[in-house]
């Protein structure tokens, strides 16, 4: 068995330690070529991981960009995850 460490794992490793990250750090440090492939990923893995609009102001120049973090989901999203699990298995 390999102990290779793939890219997601060192993008959550790195959203775990708090670090917030824009998809071209992620491109940059990581090498993942589709980040929102990656991110979504994540998320049916069972991460909370959030894409914020952040801006900055420099020399009178509003630039804003968007930075993934990991989170805690609210009570409604986790509800709603049940909610479609429970939808699921009714169906099957």
């Amino acid at each position: 068995m390999s102990n290779k460490t793939t890219k997601a794992d060192k993008v959550i490793a790195a959203l775990k330690s708090g670090s917030e990250l824009t998809a071209k750090q992620i491109t940059s440090r990581y090498g993942v070529k589709n980040v929102s492939a990656l991110m979504s990923s994540l998320r049916m893995r069972g991460y909370a991981v959030y894409l914020n609009k952040r801006s900055s102001i420099f020399e009178g120049v509003t630039t804003v960009y968007q930075k993934y973090s990991l989170g805690t989901p609210t009570r409604a999203v986790v509800a709603a995850g049940y909610r479609a699990m429970a939808a699921q298995s009714a169906t099957a």
